[in-house]
């Protein structure tokens, strides 16, 4: 396959020299477009040596056969990594001014880009309206990993991992091998259903009752057995984040549709990850008007239970199937949270829980995680795995390394 390796100048533009092995070792063709910026970390001869290729670092060299709009139009693939918070403004507004965002705006192939910054930047209101309007038009974003940065700092806004990268490029492409030096394979050949984001009950055509869930978790679950080489659906309810390139996704709004959505979807898979924060319970009668407030100082709801779609899912499940619940959990005086959570794996009947302790409102929106994996074995509860403070993607792996120790049917 023909890629495109952009290069752009950040401190991070040495890690681009993995990706671009990792590409090359799997046999396809790379063309590095490194910004005059990116060769000040990392010079030609490397791009070179490495990509057995010419480096293409400007309009000028070469005019005869305008490569500002070749390269873009062979492109099978483009990959920029790191995509720097200017790479992504000029991006995000069409601006042309070096070879690199002609390439992106040549391309009619997939386009990743892979962003590297420090946290203030990443998050600030221009970089992130960049992010959405790339998105909106086709683009494929990553989330930065949470991380050590440039110099002392620490925060969301290093590069992803070269493997995250180039799995994350590769599965916009049919068909295409994903390298496996420095990567698991232990779900290849495997379906895997992952559920995430929280569910909104409409109240009236305006108001919902919601949690705030931000979906961060389940999309880090389904990127990870992605990677991990599974067939991947995830069903998602509102998320703050994109889901990741390479997964079949079925939106959802409502308890009820995800309910629906996932008793479609879990008879074929081998592995049901429920990470949703699905609510317990939805307004009996939501008015079909919006509600006015009139003089009245109340209002007073009647709720009703939703389907409790762990507990359905692990009653009814096919053979070997793995069920993977998750709960929040808070303690109290008299037990702590995983007291609690161990009562609620048996009564739920999966194979797995992740607990959260979210007293203080911790873990919600977050781009870091601390649980605890419980499993069950016969009537009794043991630890799983047990992790502090962590990027959710370790979280994530943990969690696909505790399914993959039971999964014991062959792939189909």
């Amino acid at each position: 396959m023909r890629i495109v390796l952009g290069v752009a100048g950040g401190i991070a533009a040495y890690k681009a020299v993995h990706v671009l092995r990792l590409m090359a070792e799997a046999g396809h063709e790379v063309t590095v477009v490194p910004t005059a910026s990116a060769l000040r970390f990392v010079g030609t001869p490397t791009w070179a040596s490495l990509s057995g290729r010419p480096v293409a670092a400007d309009v000028w060299t070469d005019a005869h056969d305008v490569p500002h709009v070749r390269l873009g139009r062979r492109a099978e693939l483009v990959v920029v990594a790191p995509a720097t918070a200017d790479l992504l403004a000029r991006a995000a507004h069409g601006l042309a001014d070096d070879l690199l965002t002609n390439v992106l705006l040549t391309a009619r192939c997939p386009v990743l880009l892979a962003p590297a910054m420090h946290t203030e930047m990443w998050e600030h209101p221009a970089t992130r309206r960049n992010v959405e309007l790339l998105r909106s038009r086709g683009g494929h974003v990553l989330d930065p990993d949470d991380g050590r940065l440039a110099g002392a700092d620490t925060g969301p806004g290093r590069l992803p991992e070269p493997e995250r990268i180039v799995a994350a490029a590769l599965a916009l492409v049919p068909d295409t091998a994903v390298p496996h030096d420095g990567l698991r394979d232990d779900l290849r050949g495997r379906r895997v259903l992952v559920t995430a984001g929280g569910t909104r009950e409409p109240l009236d055509p305006v108001r919902f009752l919601g949690n705030a869930s931000s979906g961060r978790q389940g999309v880090a679950l389904a990127e990870a057995a992605r990677d991990r080489g599974a067939e991947v659906v995830l069903v998602a309810a509102h998320l703050d984040v994109e889901p990741p390139p390479g997964v079949r996704v079925h939106r959802v709004g409502t308890a009820a549709q995800l309910h629906a959505a996932v008793v479609a979807a879990a008879p074929a898979a081998d592995a049901v990850v429920m990470a949703a924060a699905v609510a317990d319970f939805t307004p009996a009668a939501p008015s079909d008007h919006k509600i006015k407030k009139g003089g009245s100082s109340e209002l007073h709801l009647t709720l009703v239970r939703t389907v409790d779609v762990l507990t359905e899912l692990a009653a009814g499940r096919p053979p070997g199937q793995v069920v993977v619940g998750f709960a929040a959990e808070t303690g109290d005086d008299e037990r702590p949270p995983l007291a609690y959570a161990a009562e609620k794996l048996l009564a739920k009947g999966c194979d797995l829980l992740v607990v959260n302790d979210v007293a203080g409102g911790r873990v919600f929106g977050s781009t870091t995680n601390a649980v605890t994996v419980l499993a069950r074995d016969g009537d009794d509860v043991v630890v799983a795995a047990e992790l502090s403070e962590t990027s959710k993607r370790r979280v994530a792996d943990a969690v696909w390394d505790a399914v993959a120790a039971r999964l014991t049917a062959p792939p189909a």
